[in-house]
């Protein structure tokens, strides 16, 4: 019998370019609708495959402060989230929504 060995999942391993985590980013505020905890995730996805030290210097905030922020049971403000979403390189950009 053969056994099969898996080891889980990593979204970050596959963010290679700003365009990746852009529109992993995209996606994540897509499915995540109104959950704040799980656009924070994604942030937490995108920062690991960008470099948390690096990220930490660039928005000032330390790399614990990063990891508890944005992980899946962090709660980070919304200042927090625009350091981050600058320091990343990406811009946010607002469209109508067509539910009204």
């Amino acid at each position: 019998m053969t056994t099969i060995r898996t080891r889980p999942w990593d979204s970050a391993e596959h963010l290679k370019t700003e365009a990746d985590m852009a529109e992993y980013l995209e996606a994540s505020l897509v499915e995540g609708g109104d959950d704040p905890a799980f656009i924070a995730h994604a942030l937490g996805v995108i920062a690991r495959a960008r470099g948390m030290a690096q990220l930490a210097r660039d928005t000032g905030i330390s790399r614990e402060g990063l990891y508890k922020a944005l992980s899946e049971d962090g709660n980070p403000s919304f200042a927090t989230i625009l350091k981050v979403i600058r320091a990343l390189g990406i811009e946010l950009h607002a469209t109508p929504s067509h539910a009204c």
